[in-house]
């Protein structure tokens, strides 16, 4: 018998209906035999690092982006940092980015030394605006007789590349942003980690994300559409030189062994994600349709209720997060939260707001469209497997919410 002075149990109620803002065992599972296939062959062969699945998915991904080469590394954050490094740049550099996007963007900048400067972003797509760009370099930089990179005025930095990000599924904006880079002598540098796969129209024919700049990166995080047992990266190039410095550099600098062109990091896909992603490349097709009905229904029925996440015309998306927008944001999570639907903020403070950015002289206000997606951007569950009867139970509820407000 509970006593006068007993505290009741505080153990919430199991929900009935419960959608997870990602599940990645409805894939694994239609495709368990494979899986395990491969992994056992690699246990089999004794080769675990640089071994032949490694090079037979190096060889498969340059061949799908249309590049030269793919070098596998460890993650994505790698990847750009190693692609940085492969470059030359450090200390008393600069990097064109957007602060709208996973925080390893500005980080792998940072981390060799360099600085990012930020630019606001385009408030349909979430991606990088090439306008800002444009207004960056035209007002702020000079060419110096001593470097042909341009020159920020207010720092004395010299600015060596950009790095757009392939935001939610979607390229960026390449076209005016190649043009820019070639105009101020800038490299660019893709980070498509959540967009693999993704096309664009570009010179009259679609190419792939991670072909138009100096380098392109991917992430094979679980969660990515095509998604590793663990963490992965490639760099895509068509630049040789390059490719054989970034070799190097995931063996910490090694050229041949014993040999040490530099100072890198042991940074290689391993042999056993690098089997697992063979099996399921052969499935992201199928994979990625599933996803663009789940979209095509989200946009249909929420359109008149809240801002929905746009896809230009001269783009292939992957579809990898439908991002919509609200001034309820924080209200409407809530409300799905407590009827079992879990979603997601991307991203919740903008990067050059961050404490860790905040030495660079950021104001708020200062890149009004990026602070307000932050503010207003929420994510819904979208992932194969993921049935339309459920997806429509998702639309009854918010727009259940919306009637009721």
């Amino acid at each position: 018998m509970i006593g006068l002075n007993s505290k009741l149990p505080t153990t919430k109620p199991k929900l009935l209906f419960s959608v997870p803002f990602v599940d990645l065992n409805l894939k694994h599972n239609s495709i368990k035999k494979e899986l395990k296939a491969a992994l056992q062959e690699v246990i089999a062969s004794g080769k675990f690092v640089l071994g032949p699945k490694v090079c037979e998915f190096e060889a498969k991904v340059a061949k799908y982006c249309g590049t030269r080469f793919a070098i596998g590394v460890g993650s994505g954050t790698d990847a750009l940092l190693l692609t940085l490094r492969g470059l030359e740049i450090g200390p008393g550099d600069e990097v064109i980015t957007t602060p709208y996007t996973f925080f390893a963007t500005p980080e792998a900048i940072s981390l060799t030394g360099a600085v990012p400067v930020f630019v606001d972003i385009d408030s349909q797509t979430f991606n990088i605006d090439p306008t800002e760009i444009v207004k960056f370099l035209s007002r702020c930089c000079y060419f110096s007789v001593k470097s042909k990179f341009p020159v920020n005025r207010m720092t004395k930095a010299v600015v060596k590349a950009i790095i757009p990000v392939h935001l939610f599924g979607q390229c960026a904006e390449m076209a005016p942003i190649i043009e820019i880079a070639d105009r101020y002598n800038l490299s660019v540098i893709e980070d498509a980690c959540q967009s693999f796969g993704s096309a664009q129209l570009f010179n009259n024919r679609w190419q792939k994300a991670g072909s138009f700049g100096k380098a392109g990166i991917f992430s094979f995080y679980p969660t990515k559409n095509l998604g590793a047992l663990g963490d992965g990266g490639m760099i895509v190039t068509s630049d040789e030189k390059l490719a054989i410095k970034l070799k190097c550099l995931r063996i910490h600098g090694q050229y041949e062994e014993g040999y040490h062109h530099g100072f890198g990091l042991a940074s290689r896909l391993d042999e056993i994600q690098a089997a697992i992603l063979l099996v399921k490349m052969k499935y992201l097709r199928k994979w990625n349709k599933e996803r663009e009905k789940i979209w095509e229904f989200y946009s249909k029925q929420l359109a008149e209720l809240v801002v929905i996440p746009k896809i230009l015309a001269n783009n292939q998306s992957i579809y990898h997060q439908f991002v919509i927008r609200t001034k309820q944001r924080d209200a409407l999570k809530e409300y799905l939260a407590k009827r079992g639907i879990e979603t997601k903020i991307y991203y919740p403070l903008p990067h050059h707001l961050q404490e860790c950015y905040l030495k660079l002289g950021y104001k708020k206000g200062n890149l009004p469209i990026a602070e307000q997606c932050a503010q207003e951007a929420l994510a819904l569950p979208i992932y194969p497997g993921l049935n339309l009867t459920t997806v429509e139970i998702i639309v009854e509820k918010i727009k259940n919410f919306f009637m009721n407000k």
